[in-house]
């Protein structure tokens, strides 16, 4: 299958288990161990957009509403709900039976208090907030959102694959730039408090309390049904010791195995190898636009020609041209919003000397660059060491410093100088499902300081996408969408570095995956 279209698969495909599998008793007691992709030191996915922490979340909290394979809202908490004549008012209702992990019931004002939190965060919600005119709740299950202006994305907005989870409204309260500590949802697991280890391992315990929806599971939509009394996540960040512990029964499941291990893999008659994760990431590069050196834009520019999406892709996914794809511009490609504008920064001819020219050209002075490089994140540590040698035949005063990803995550928010313990550049990776448009992408806005880590300031981009979300259709829009590319290379929010796949490893036995743009635990079971 050619896995450079996005879009390549019908809806029915998407929601399809990745492998056929009898109807099996599931006996008690049983337990998932997953590796999962990096270690979980942040447990508010409202505080962080790590994916490691929405991923957590999608065990531990649930929405009001969900994508489903077709990419459509779906309700979710939901049961339904009512939009006026006008188009300024929604009133939605909550299905019953839905209870919080300590026993309390989810009311209307649990979901208005959540839904505030995660709006002053996420940079969809962002722009939700700024057309709410008020957000009540009219009686335990009913809550409405009245608008100062139709916004015809509320459910796209509410279904963000990054999350608008629910909690109880006495930690909802807490403002969305302070971090949650203490985890209580309303979703089929529950978070076991008394066994986090970070650095070695989480568990979850399935919530005898949770009430699945009716439907068949779709990606992030319908029933969520538990197969599993626990999921143990087993955190080990040396890829070799992850395989062998696959080889051995020690763990189910691996997220993210190293290529260089996937041949050892493959032949392996108790493991799989298959791609679950549909959509592909985005790795990119996000600087920091507070401090020097990158908070000079022509610095920034200066970057352009030395940037190999290329190199970058072969050392995360190797030598196979399925599994990646250069040539990646603001938006995901082969996707509407996506196009050719700009795209000479990335497709002309590679130089390292041009770079340099312009590098001397824009004033850059010797300026310390701190390069935060997560040593345990298989791709992300591998395209690390690409970047680290551009900044060194680049001749830049660069320090790399080799940590874990959670380290990262909590030093990213610090926008002091390098001195304090700020940062410079670290790379990334963003789901291209994320990547589609400007309201669902979180790294293509301009709003400073209360913006996502990197802190890009540009007005100029904040009004383009506003003019976007009131296009009148769809030619419209693509023409702002190719406005918004031409201000990023200009401007460098981020660089980005190409598109991969990244196929997974389990031990046979393991049926019923939900397959979408992150790993899901619900469904899934296992045999023997």
């Amino acid at each position: 299958m050619n896995r450079r279209n996005l879009f390549r698969a019908s809806g029915a495909a998407l929601a399809a288990p990745l492998m056929p599998a009898p109807a099996l008793a599931q006996p008690a007691g049983r337990v998932l161990r997953f590796v999962p992709h990096a270690n979980l030191t942040v447990l508010d996915p409202v505080w962080t957009t790590a994916y490691i922490t929405r991923n957590h979340g999608y065990l531990v909290f649930d929405t009001l509403y969900g994508f489903g394979a077709d990419l459509q809202p779906k309700p979710q908490m939901a049961a339904g709900h009512a939009l006026s004549d006008d188009r300024l008012t929604w009133t939605i209702t909550l299905r019953d039976g839905l209870r919080f992990h300590d026993g309390e019931k989810v009311l209307a004002r649990d979901c208005v208090a959540s839904l505030r939190r995660w709006a002053s965060r996420d940079s969809f919600g962002q722009s939700l907030a700024a057309a709410i005119e008020e957000m009540t709740a009219l009686d335990d299950l009913r809550l409405s959102i009245r608008l100062k202006r139709p916004f015809p994305q509320l459910l796209e907005a509410l279904s963000r694959v990054n999350g608008a989870f629910i909690m109880p409204e006495r930690l909802a309260r807490t403002d969305g730039f302070t971090q949650l500590r203490e985890v209580v949802g309303s979703g089929p697991f529950r978070f076991v408090a008394d066994a986090f280890n970070p650095g070695a391992g989480i568990t979850y315990a399935r919530f005898e309390g949770y009430v699945p929806r009716d439907e068949a599971p779709d990606m992030l939509a319908g029933g969520k049904r538990a197969h599993f009394d626990r999921v143990e996540w087993r955190i080990m960040p040396d890829p070799a010791t992850a395989a062998a512990a696959l080889q051995s029964g020690e763990v189910d499941w691996v997220e993210t195995p190293s290529v260089d291990l996937l041949p050892l893999l493959r032949r392996q008659r108790q493991v799989a190898v298959q791609q679950i994760e549909l959509f592909g990431q985005i790795t990119l590069m996000r600087v920091n636009h507070t401090q020097a050196p990158f908070n000079n834009p022509a610095f920034r520019r200066a970057l352009w020609p030395a940037i190999n999406q290329t190199d970058c892709m072969q050392v995360i996914a190797g030598d196979d041209r399925d599994r990646w794809r250069d040539g990646v511009g603001f938006f995901t490609p082969g996707t509407p919003m996506a196009s050719d504008a700009g795209m000479e920064n990335l497709t002309a001819p590679r130089s390292i000397d041009a770079a340099k020219q312009a590098i001397a050209a824009s004033g850059y002075r010797g300026e310390k660059l701190v390069f935060l490089a997560p040593t345990d994140n298989v791709s992300l540590d591998a395209v690390s060491h690409v970047v680290g040698d551009m900044f060194r035949q680049l001749g830049l005063n660069a320090e790399v410093v080799s940590t874990d990803w959670g380290t990262v995550v909590q030093r990213r928010t610090n926008r002091g100088p390098t001195e304090q313990g700020g940062w410079s550049a670290l790379c990334t990776n963003i789901a291209a499902v994320d990547c589609t448009t400007p309201t669902a992408h979180a790294y293509m806005r301009g709003l400073g300081t209360s913006g996502a880590f990197g802190w890009p300031e540009l007005p100029e981009m904040e009004t383009a996408r506003d003019s976007w979300m009131d296009a009148p259709d769809q030619p419209t829009r693509q023409a702002i969408a190719a406005q918004m590319q031409q201000m990023a290379f200009r401007d460098v929010p981020f660089y980005p570095l190409g598109q991969y796949w990244q196929p997974a490893a389990y031990r046979r036995g393991m049926t019923d995956f939900v397959r979408g743009p992150l790993p899901v635990f619900w469904n899934v079971k296992k045999s023997g």
